[in-house]
Formats: C-alpha cells, structure tokens, sequence
C-alpha cells in the first residue's frame, strides 16, 4: 500500500476545498464580522463531537488574539452553563448538519434571551440555519476519508474558517505584536517583549576583586563566580577591567606570565557595560551578539550594579 500517495491525496482534497471555499465565499462572513465587534461582552462558542472539538480550538485562538472568548459544550449547557451568557453576549454555533440534537435543543433558550447568533453550517435551511442572525456556510463536496463520511474536509474547512475570522478582527481592531505577547507572556514573543534586564541580571556573590590584587585572587574568584569572568574594580569600586577566560588563556602566553603578576594586566580595560537596566532583555541579547562577548556588566555611575551573562539570557528563553 503506498501511505505517501494516500496522504498527497488526503491533502490535495482538503486543500481543494479550502480553495473552492475561498473562491465562493459569501458576503456573511462581514456581517459576522461586524457582528462579533459590535457585541459588548463575549463571543461564545458552541458544538458537539468533531465541531465541538474545532470549535474549542477557535475559541482558543479568538481568545488570544484580542477577541474575548471561551467554548461551552451544548450538554453543559443545558445543564446549568447556559448562565454563563449573558446579554452583550455572542454565539457562534458550529454543526456541519445543523441538526445536532444537543446544539439545536439550546437554540431556543439563547434566542429567547435576545443574544444574537452566527452560525456554521453545510445548510442555510438546517434547524441551527433557520435559527441565525449570520450563517457561515461551511459546506464541502468531498469528505478526504475514503467513504466520504468521517469528517476530514468539513473539519479542516471550519478550522481555517475560524482562523480567518480571527485574522479580519485582528485586522478590525489593529492588533499588533505587543497585544499578542500581552497574552502570551510565557512564550517567546512574551519574554522578547517584557522580560527587562534587571529582571534576570545577576546582583549577588558577583566575582569582584580589587585592582591591585594578583592573577592568582582573580583564578580563584572566577572559579567561586562561575561566570568564566572576574570584575576588577578601583579603590571607589569603580569598574576598571573584566578578566574573563579568554583572557587568561592568553595570558599563558605571555613568556612574562606569573601568577604574582596584576591581574588589571591582562584584563580587558575597556569592557561593554550598560547602564540602563530598564532595557528589554532580547535587546541585551542584540548587544551581546554583536560584540561576541558573553556578559554585560550593568553599572551605575561605573560602579557594578549586576551582570547579565549569555547563558542567563537562553535560561529565560529570550532569543
């Protein structure tokens, strides 16, 4: 059997589909855009089995692109979850049929509260059609399952028809990169976006020695720090030098090397310091790359106030 033609078939079907539905899409899918920014409170979804399941995934997706909203199941609801909407309220209701025995049966509550109703649907003239303010045709010629029954197509079609439908309210409502990470605090856009310096920097048990100290303090003190670094500071505690490991091994080199020696000798005298720990981290990050280096030494009126190290940076997922 050959799997590989079974999935190009597969995906050429439901691409097809998407692509018929692009091609003859109706001029509803403004009104349920209006719809939806003009409701006042939030727009909640419904369905049952394979509907339900997408339906929660929209839900997911509206939510957290600036579109307040949440998925209740229609048995929940009749159950009691029906009180979770309320006037201001929206529903999206989602049956490829339109005759889901438990979706239809809370169909007559939601209109008797007056709460307007959009609906996804193969037919205008199912029972959830005849029901909404806005039908969203979601009607496919061919099913990709091989007896033409197991939703596949219809599926997929719903699923990118609720990703549209978050893309044109992002569009609506100019939501940008700073709102989606406002959402998203712990992913990556989040972290680049929010995270600041003095949030990761490291303020204690920083390896620092005095500039009159010798190489051999400053090999111990790198190796308590655990920073591949040493701070080398004046008498008014002044940054002066950061030794780092690099450094050290050049210094072996040296034909005049000793472990006597200053270790202000063969540290670097002019080290990249910031002194606004108020910056993003990812920007840091920017600086740390373009000067291939693996710490920022954060000060105040050139006195050390912390350190951000490369591997800090990766350890709170800023890239």
């Amino acid at each position: 059997m050959n799997y590989k033609q079974i999935v190009q078939n597969v995906l050429l079907i439901e691409s097809q589909e998407l692509k018929h539905k692009a091609n003859t899409l109706s001029n509803e899918i403004d009104q349920a855009i209006n719809l939806i920014i003009n409701i006042k409170g939030k727009l909640i979804i419904t369905g049952v089995g394979k509907s339900g399941l997408v339906g929660a995934k929209i839900a997911a997706t509206l939510a957290s692109t600036g579109t307040s909203s949440f998925f209740i199941h229609p048995t929940e609801a009749m159950h009691g979850d029906l009180g979770m909407i309320g006037q201001g309220d929206g529903v999206l209701a989602i049956s490829y049929s339109g005759e889901s025995e438990e979706l239809v049966s809370m169909l007559p509550h939601i209109k008797r509260f007056d709460i307007p109703l959009i609906a996804m649907a193969k037919d205008k003239n199912s029972t959830l059609g005849k029901y909404a303010d806005v039908f969203l045709d979601i009607s496919v010629q061919k099913e990709a399952c091989p007896l033409n029954s197991a939703p596949t197509s219809s599926t997929t079609l719903t699923m990118a028809l609720g990703d549209a439908l978050a893309v044109c309210l992002m569009k609506k409502r100019d939501f940008k990169k700073e709102d989606f990470a406002s959402f998203h605090p712990g992913g990556t856009l989040g972290k680049q976006l929010f995270i600041k310096v003095k949030d990761i920097m490291r303020k204690s048990n920083l390896p620092i020695i005095n500039h009159k100290q010798s190489l051999r303090s400053a090999i111990l003190s790198m190796s308590e720090g655990k920073l591949g670094n040493v701070l080398i500071t004046d008498d008014d505690n002044k940054l002066v030098g950061v030794l780092s490991d690099g450094d050290l091994r050049r210094a072996l080199l040296d034909k005049k090397f000793s472990l006597e020696n200053l270790a202000l000798k063969y540290a670097s005298k002019n080290p990249k310091t910031l002194h606004d720990d108020n910056i993003l981290a990812s920007d840091a990050l920017n600086l740390i790359e373009k000067h291939k280096i693996q710490i920022l030494v954060i000060t105040n009126n050139q006195k050390v106030k912390g350190v951000l190290h490369i591997h800090d940076l990766i350890e709170a997922g800023i890239k």
